[in-house]
């Protein structure tokens, strides 16, 4: 898919979420609807979900998604997914295995986007995103994606 035509999509992609999440006011419905309409909208994803923190334990704790059963519990900072929130940097793994520290949960992952979310100045978790594909993840993800985020923290 062409450039052009990717950034399209994620607009039409986020315009859906908006009508989604907009009456809406409780999070955990917001953010299982959100893991599911990106599941259906994104090709060549096996495992698309949130991690959510618990500052109690200081860890990220699966929410709401969509794959096969996954990691319960992520200490922050360990992992693709505790290394982006802790450092609040998205992050595009190209391959996992080459990731240090890299968390197996689904063998069939092959790479990964990590999202971080935060809300002013609470520390909400990560949206993970899994594919079975080395190199899956663009520029155009990264970009559409954050504009998604942006989206689920007006109304988390």
């Amino acid at each position: 898919m062409d450039t052009a035509a990717t950034i399209k999509n994620y607009d039409q992609l986020n315009r859906m979420l908006e009508g989604l999440v907009e009456d809406e006011t409780d999070r955990i419905a917001i953010l299982a609807n959100a893991a599911a309409l990106l599941n259906q909208f994104l090709e060549d994803v096996n495992w698309v979900g949130f991690y959510l923190y618990q500052e109690k334990t200081d860890e990220l704790v699966l929410g709401p998604f969509q794959g096969l059963p996954a990691c319960v519990r992520i200490q922050n900072g360990k992992g693709v997914c505790g290394t982006a929130f802790r450092g609040g940097d998205i992050l595009i793994v190209d391959d996992v295995n080459e990731f240090p520290g890299h968390i197996t949960c689904d063998a069939n992952s092959k790479s990964e986007l990590v999202l971080p979310v935060h809300k002013s100045d609470e520390a909400v978790g990560v949206l993970d995103i899994d594919s079975p594909m080395f190199k899956r993840f663009t520029e155009e993800d990264r970009k559409g994606l954050q504009a998604f985020i942006e989206i689920l923290k007006t109304h988390i």
